[in-house]
């Protein structure tokens, strides 16, 4: 008998699709954070990518969706700088962070040697 039996190859792959739709969500949702609401103008669509320093209600500090202590972020900013010296800063604070968190946010960055930050607003606000 020549044949193969695929039927459970089949099997293995509907599994793994299964595994694959469940977990893709959860990979790409990031740090999760309430923006305050402002009517500001918008970024640049032409732009690179900007670098985003995200500051969570109880003041932890996130680059690309991973924790980060102060230091690494100034190595990372300033790398980030050196590479492409264009590259926007912003800081995405939650609505419920303190205040000290987000200026301490920007501290790090201006220490890496960042000239401008901007804030990060949800559309529509007052």
């Amino acid at each position: 008998m020549a044949e193969i039996n695929v039927v459970p190859y089949i099997d293995v792959m509907l599994v793994l699709l299964v595994i694959f739709m469940v977990t893709a969500p959860l990979l790409t949702e990031g740090v999760k954070v309430e923006l305050p609401e402002a009517d500001a103008r918008t970024l640049d669509a032409e732009q690179s990518e900007p670098f985003v320093l995200t500051v969570d209600r109880e003041g932890k500090l996130f680059v690309e969706s991973a924790e980060k202590e102060p230091t690494q972020v100034t190595a990372f900013a300033a790398a980030v700088l050196r590479r492409s010296p264009k590259t926007q800063f912003v800081v995405r604070g939650d609505k419920e962070a303190s205040y000290q968190h987000v200026v301490d946010a920007m501290v790090l960055l201006q220490k890496a040697g960042v000239d401008t930050v901007g804030l990060v607003t949800d559309p529509g606000g007052s």
